[in-house]
């Protein structure tokens, strides 16, 4: 049966980031299986207010206000209406709109909680207030809380808001295009970037503007700086925060072993993790919650090297596609990263192992079949207790 499903998002591309890129191949994948899906998010400069996409509908709203990648949209509340499905990914400031009107037109709300949002100081406090307000009320209200793995939904700050509400808690992690990621020759794109055949490369992929602050550019530069001078990093992304990681670049000597190569287009960047070595994800907190990056890195048969964190340790078998090191640590890191490019036959294997592990695990179309299971049981649950709460009022 085709289902009506909304899906709610603050940031959607052409805005590059992990969330929005989530919620297209989630909706990519449920329009390809006959489902009425469209799209909610905040209006963006550059994009049209309507847009139909890859079988759905894109309905971008004119946000009161925004603060970073936080809209507040009005508009939500009338959008919302006539859904068989709300499905919302969490956190949103603002997105709690989504949960009142899935309140008020009784329509089941799934929630997908991508990380935790960590601040410091004014901003912390005004973090901790809405979680435990109008975040607990959205979080409680949902028929589902989807987190990208157990691991993270066990070690997430918002779990005790969830207590007793346990049997609503589910996992679905992320997934990757493994047609449009997977191995290849990255040749030419060395050459374009200026590296010889004894030079080895780092591949850093990941948004540079404060949003993504803990995505361990600093941590990565310093641990090039210890490594040998034949071996270069490549930074894929941009934001806000990049003139600050050239200098720093600069300060510690790496002006030109360090390649900022800004934002690629999706065409593009499966080039680039062909190209690479190895591809990092030094995050310093649980922020990160996943790694969308890791699976298109292992995707294209690049072993990876990531921080320990929860959730991102799901994605990384240690010593099979990848290593883990303590986060925030540049020495393990530097110290992992010259045994794996010292070692290429161990490398070869780790990307080996990590294409076959995606191929399994995190192809979207699979990834597809476990969300609209997700939403069956959702209804068929939902249904029951309307019924019910009918046949005790009759």
């Amino acid at each position: 049966m085709a289902l009506r499903i909304a899906h709610v998002t603050a940031t959607f591309p052409p805005y590059r980031g992990g969330t929005g890129n989530v919620c297209l191949h989630n909706a990519r994948e449920l329009a390809r299986r006959g489902h009425q899906v469209t799209v909610l998010t905040a209006a963006a400069a550059n994009a049209a207010a309507y847009e139909e996409r890859d079988g759905f509908v894109v309905r971008r709203l004119r946000p009161l206000v925004r603060i970073g990648n936080a809209p507040l949209l009005p508009g939500l509340f009338a959008a919302l209406r006539g859904f068989d499905i709300v499905h919302l990914h969490y956190p949103f400031f603002g997105g709690e709109m989504a949960a009142l009107s899935a309140l008020a037109t009784r329509t089941p709300l799934v929630v997908t909680y991508q990380h935790d949002v960590l601040l410091n100081g004014s901003l912390g406090v005004l973090a901790y207030v809405l979680n435990h307000s109008f975040g607990r009320l959205t979080l409680r209200s949902a028929a589902r809380v989807l987190f990208s793995s157990d691991d993270y939904g066990r070690a997430s700050h918002i779990r005790p808001l969830l207590h007793g509400r346990e049997a609503y808690i589910g996992a679905l992690p992320n997934g990757v295009d493994v047609k449009m990621f997977q191995p290849g020759d990255g040749g030419e794109l060395r050459e374009h970037l200026g590296l010889t055949p004894d030079e080895k490369m780092i591949l850093l992929v990941a948004g540079l503007d404060r949003a993504h602050y803990f995505k361990g550019v600093e941590v990565l530069l310093t641990a090039l700086a210890s490594l040998p001078p034949n071996v270069r990093a490549v930074i894929v992304g941009d934001g806000d925060l990049r003139p600050v990681y050239e200098t720093s670049a600069a300060d510690l000597g790496l002006a030109e072993r360090v390649h900022f190569a800004g934002r690629v287009s999706d065409a593009e960047l499966p080039g680039y993790y062909r190209a690479a070595d190895l591809a990092v994800l030094p995050s310093t907190t649980m922020g990160e919650a996943f790694g969308l990056v890791l699976v298109e890195a292992l995707a294209c048969g690049t072993p990876v090297i990531a921080s320990d964190l929860p959730g991102v340790r799901t994605v990384v078998t240690h010593g099979d596609d990848g290593l883990l090191v303590p986060p925030g640590d540049a020495t393990t890191l530097a110290k992992a990263l010259d045994a794996l490019l010292c070692d290429t036959k161990r490398r070869q294997a780790m990307g080996v192992q990590g294409r076959a592990k995606v191929i399994a695990n995190y192809a979207w179309p699979m990834i597809g079949t476990r969300l609209e299971q997700i939403y069956a049981e959702v209804l068929g649950g939902y249904r029951s207790i309307v019924k019910n709460t009918a046949g005790d009022r009759s």
